[in-house]
């Protein structure tokens, strides 16, 4: 995903892309998840306070993608800001799951499964 690794590329923090992501997907998809990405890397940005920022691609059946920064943690996904229901928001209009791992001091996973149907 080319929009990806530009996003990384203008990103003030660190960012490193890995993929698998070898294929075409509907561009509906496609463009979503450009969004999710970029979504989770502005929120790592602005409230992480983090020094590296890793976002996995991979496409199987299912697109998973993986945003994992190295800042603070902790985010309160019990009242979540606009950030993050954007996000929820985005995976929901696809069917797919998110998960947010964020422990306090430990950084946060955003993991995010869309199903890529027939």
């Amino acid at each position: 995903m080319t929009a990806v690794e530009d996003l990384a590329s203008r990103c003030p923090v660190p960012v490193v892309v890995h993929s698998t992501y070898d294929r075409r997907i509907s561009s509906a998809v496609e463009s979503n998840a450009y969004f999710i990405v970029a979504e989770a890397v502005t929120n790592a940005v602005k409230h992480a306070e983090a020094s590296r920022i890793d976002i996995y691609l991979d496409l199987t059946e299912v697109l998973r993608i993986r945003v994992v920064d190295d800042g603070i943690g902790g985010v309160d996904t019990a009242t979540p800001g606009s950030g993050l229901t954007g996000l929820t928001d985005r995976v929901a209009a696809f069917d797919g799951k998110l998960s947010i791992e964020s422990p306090p001091g430990a950084g946060t996973a955003v993991l995010v499964q869309i199903p890529m149907g027939d």
